[in-house]
This record gives C-alpha cells, sequence and structure tokens, in this order.
C-alpha cells in the first residue's frame, strides 16, 4: 500500500527521489522554523501587553494571553475610550457601511495604543510607530519595561 502511493514520484521529471525528498525535509523544516518563530513573538508580545497592563494598573493583565484578541482587549481598556466599539459594531450591521469598518477598527486601533502609550506615561505619537514591522517590538518592550 505504501508503495502504490509512492509511484506517483516516477511520474516527476528528477531521476532521483533523494531531490525530492530532501525538498520535502527543507519544506518541513521551514514550517517548523516559522512555528517556533511564531510561538516566540506570540510570548514577547503578551508579556509586554502583560506588563503594559500592570502598569496601566488595569484589573485583568492576564487577558493579554488570549491570543490575537487579548492585546486589543487591554489597549481598549487603558484608552477608556469604551462607546467606541460599539459604533464599530453597529458599522457591521449596515449595508455597505461594513466595507469600511476594517478601515475604521485600525484606526481605532491606532487611537487605543496611543491613549495606551498614554496610560502608561509615554508618548502617544509611539502608537503610529506601531504601524512599522519590528519598530512595534521595540516600543511595546520600551513601553513596557522602561522604569521611566
Amino acid at each position: 500500500m505504501l508503495l502504490d502511493n509512492l509511484l506517483f514520484l516516477q511520474n516527476l521529471p528528477f531521476e532521483d527521489v533523494g531531490f525530492v525528498s530532501a525538498l520535502a525535509a527543507l519544506a518541513l523544516g521551514l514550517l517548523v522554523l516559522v512555528l517556533v518563530f511564531s510561538v516566540i513573538i506570540y510570548v514577547y508580545i503578551s508579556l509586554a501587553y502583560f506588563a503594559i497592563a500592570k502598569k496601566a494598573r488595569l484589573s485583568s493583565p492576564g487577558l493579554a494571553w488570549i491570543p490575537f484578541i487579548g492585546p486589543l482587549i487591554l489597549a481598549y481598556q487603558a484608552s477608556k475610550m469604551h462607546w467606541w466599539p460599539w459604533l464599530l459594531l453597529i458599522g457591521y450591521m449596515i449595508p455597505f457601511v461594513g466595507i469600511f469598518t476594517g478601515l475604521v477598527f485600525g484606526v481605532f486601533t491606532i487611537i487605543w495604543h496611543w491613549k495606551m502609550f498614554e496610560a502608561v506615561r509615554k508618548p502617544g505619537w509611539w502608537a503610529i510607530l506601531m504601524l512599522i514591522p519590528i519598530v512595534n517590538f521595540v516600543m511595546l518592550g520600551v513601553a513596557a519595561w522602561s522604569k521611566k
């Protein structure tokens, strides 16, 4: 049965099956590398938002560990702009307006981060720097673990 499943390798233009095996091993190795790198980034971001939430004296800093939405929840709580997400949800319900809610959500995210940075006594304009890859990790780290 296993031999029958491998017969498709005979139709490949490569005479050496070792090349295909090496290519598959390379793809698997890259997949593992991306997975490990993603976990490292997730842990760093969660730790940074956890520290920021503690600095801002939020009641539940553990929300930082919720994948994807935890940091946004903490930025939203630190911003103290509790009615804005309701406008966003209403925008999703209105036909043809829902198309623009992704852009609006991006603007809200910048505003929430602006207010979050101000809550931990950092310049609010750092939220604009959060749009730049790699720089956003540095800004989070400085906001989370700097002494001032």
